[in-house]
C-alpha cells in the first residue's frame, strides 16, 4: 500500500493519527486556515541588457504563432477528460507524487475523476469482502490527507508533507530570512525618521529661494562667459589650424634633417670603424713589436739550467755518475751545444780565440789546436791538432789512460771559455772607467764584471772553481760532473752579456772605442 513521502528528502512518512479521522468541517477549517499566496509583480530589470531582453521577450510572446510540435492524444483520453480539461492537454497526477508507490511514479494522461471512478468500480466488485471495505476506508483517509497537503502546498512556497528534520532546516532558513527582513525594516524606519526630522522651516525655505535666485544669476553670468569663451574657442581653433599647417611644414623639414643626419652618422660610423680597425691593428702590431723586442734569440737558442746535480743545456745533461749513468749520446750532444754557444758568443762579441778554432758539429764537435808554425798545403789549408769533444763510452770508468784525448778536448774547451770571459771582463772594466770619468758619473766608480767561477788552465790540466775537468781517474766522476755544471754556469754568464749587448748596440760600439779597436 502507498504511503506519504517527504517532498524534500523523499523519506517515507507516517501521518499523525489526528489526520486519519477528519470530517468535512475539520477539513474545511484546516484548508481555510492556510494563507493564500498573492501574485507578485515581476521584478523590474536591473540593467540595460536585462531591459532589452525583457522587451524582446514581450514582443515575441505577443506575436507567438502555433507550436511547432503537438502532443497526440488518443480518443479514449479525449473522451474521458472532455468534461474537465481540453483534449490536447496532459497533466501529472500530483497525488501520486505525494505517495510512495510500490513502483516508480508514472505520468498519467487520464483525469483524477476517471481514476476514482475506476477505483469505485473495483470497490463495488469486491464489496462482499470485509478486508476490501477496510482498504477502501484507509485509501479514502489517505486521499483526504493528500488533498489537504496539496492545498497547503498550493497556498505556500513549501511542498508538503515535510519530515521533522527537513522542517527544522526550513524553520532555520525562515528565521534567518526573518532576521534579515527585520534588519531591513529597521533601516527603512530609521531612514524615514531622519527624513521627517529634516523637514525645512520657513526661514530655510526663504534662504533656499534666495540661494536659488543667486544661482540663477550666476548661471546667467556663466552663460554669458560661456558664449565669450565659445567665440574665443573659434578664434583659437583658427589659430590652431594655422599652427597645424606650420607644424606639418616643420615636420617635413625635420624629416629631411633626420635623413641628412642619419646619412652623416652612417658615414661617421664607417670612418670610426675604420679608425678603430686601424687602431686595433696598430695595437696588435705594437704588441708584436714589443714581444719581438723582448725576445732574446740567445736565450731561446741556448736554454741553460740544471737537473739535480747535473747542469743542462737545451734539456741535455752534461755529466755522469755511477749511480746516475747518463748516455754518452746525451753528453756528446750537450758538449756540441756548448761549443756552438761559445762560437756564437765569440763572434757576437768580436772576440778572436787565440790558438784554438771551434768546430761545432753537433754530437761530433771538435776543437782544432793551431800550431805557431802553420805549413800551407797545396790546397791552401792549415794543419793543426784536432781534439775530438766526444766519446763512444765503451770503456769503463777508472781507465784514465783511455780518456786522454777526451780530457785534452775538455781542457781546450775550458781554455776557449777562459779567453772569452777575459775579453768580457776587459770590456766591462773599460766601460766602467769611461762612465766614471764622464761628467754624469764622476765620483761613482763602477766595478767591472767577473766570471762566476775562476778558470785556470795549464799545459795538460784545467780547473774551474777549483775542480778539474778531467774525466780520468777512479772516483772522479762527481768532480767532473760538478765542473761541467760550473762550465755551463759560465757559459750562461757569457750568454747574458751577449744578449745585453744585442739589446743595446751602442754599448758594444762604446766598448770597442774604449779598447781602441775597430769593428
Amino acid at each position: 500500500m502507498a504511503a506519504l513521502i517527504c517532498q524534500k528528502c523523499r523519506t517515507p512518512l507516517k501521518p499523525d493519527s489526528s489526520l486519519e479521522h477528519l470530517n468535512p468541517a475539520s477539513f474545511k477549517i484546516l484548508a481555510d486556515a492556510a494563507p493564500a499566496l498573492e501574485p507578485q509583480a515581476p521584478h523590474a530589470p536591473r540593467s540595460a541588457a536585462a531591459k532589452e531582453r525583457r522587451k524582446q521577450y514581450d514582443e515575441v510572446s505577443q506575436h507567438a504563432g502555433p507550436p511547432m510540435q503537438k502532443r497526440n492524444v488518443s480518443d479514449s483520453q479525449r473522451t474521458s477528460g472532455k468534461a474537465h480539461a481540453p483534449p490536447d492537454m496532459s497533466y501529472i497526477d500530483v497525488t501520486a507524487s505525494l505517495m510512495a508507490p510500490d513502483g516508480p511514479v508514472e505520468i498519467h494522461s487520464t483525469p483524477t475523476k476517471s481514476r476514482s471512478r475506476a477505483g469505485k468500480k473495483l470497490t463495488s466488485g469486491e464489496s462482499t469482502s470485509g478486508k476490501a471495505d477496510g482498504g477502501e476506508a484507509s485509501s479514502h483517509r489517505l486521499a483526504t490527507t493528500v488533498k489537504l497537503f496539496e492545498i497547503l502546498s498550493a497556498r505556500s512556497d513549501i511542498d508538503h508533507p515535510v519530515c521533522a528534520e527537513c522542517t527544522e532546516l526550513l524553520l532555520d532558513g525562515l528565521q534567518k530570512r526573518q532576521h534579515a527582513v527585520l534588519r531591513e525594516r529597521d533601516a527603512y524606519v530609521d531612514f524615514l525618521k531622519r527624513a521627517q526630522q529634516d523637514v525645512p522651516t520657513d526661514e530655510e525655505k526663504a534662504k533656499t529661494k534666495r540661494d536659488l535666485e543667486d544661482a540663477r544669476g550666476r548661471e546667467t553670468k556663466a552663460l554669458e562667459e560661456l558664449e565669450a569663451l565659445e567665440a574665443e574657442k573659434s578664434r583659437m581653433e583658427e589659430e590652431i589650424a594655422e599652427l597645424d599647417a606650420e607644424a606639418e611644414a616643420l615636420d617635413e623639414e625635420e624629416d629631411r634633417f633626420w635623413q641628412d643626419r642619419n646619412a652623416f652618422v652612417s658615414e661617421l660610423t664607417a670612418f670610426q670603424e675604420e679608425r678603430e680597425s686601424l687602431q686595433n691593428q696598430l695595437a696588435h702590431d705594437s704588441k708584436i713589436l714589443e714581444s719581438l723586442q723582448r725576445t732574446n734569440v740567445y736565450n731561446d737558442t741556448f736554454c741553460i739550467g740544471h737537473d739535480g746535480v747535473f747542469g743542462t743545456i737545451n734539456g741535455l745533461r752534461l755529466g755522469r755518475l755511477a749511480e746516475h749513468p747518463v748516455e754518452w749520446a746525451e753528453i756528446n750532444a750537450a758538449l756540441g751545444q756548448a761549443v756552438l754557444l761559445l762560437a756564437v758568443v765569440s763572434e757576437k762579441l768580436r772576440c778572436r780565440i787565440k790558438g784554438y778554432r771551434l768546430v761545432p758539429m753537433g754530437s761530433t764537435s771538435k776543437i782544432v789546436l793551431e800550431k805557431p808554425e802553420v805549413v800551407a798545403t797545396g790546397q791552401g789549408k792549415t794543419k793543426g791538432t784536432v781534439h775530438e769533444l766526444y766519446s763512444s763510452g765503451h770503456l769503463p770508468f777508472g781507465l784514465g789512460a783511455f780518456y786522454g784525448g777526451f780530457d785534452a778536448a775538455m781542457v781546450a774547451l775550458l781554455e776557449c771559455l777562459r779567453q772569452v770571459g777575459e775579453h768580457v771582463e776587459r770590456q766591462s772594466t773599460a766601460s766602467a772607467a769611461q762612465v766614471q770619468h764622464s761628467p754624469s758619473g764622476a765620483g761613482s766608480p763602477l766595478p767591472g764584471m767577473k766570471m762566476p767561477y775562476e778558470i785556470v788552465t795549464g799545459k795538460d790540466s784545467g780547473r774551474i772553481g777549483g775542480l778539474k775537468v778531467h774525466l780520468g781517474g777512479v772516483g772522479k766522476e762527481g768532480d767532473w760532473t760538478k765542473a761541467c755544471k760550473y762550465l755551463l754556469t759560465c757559459c750562461k754568464f757569457l750568454l747574458a752579456h751577449a744578449s745585453h749587448v744585442a739589446s743595446h748596440p751602442g754599448i758594444e760600439r762604446e766598448e770597442v772605442r774604449g779598447n781602441g779597436r775597430t769593428s
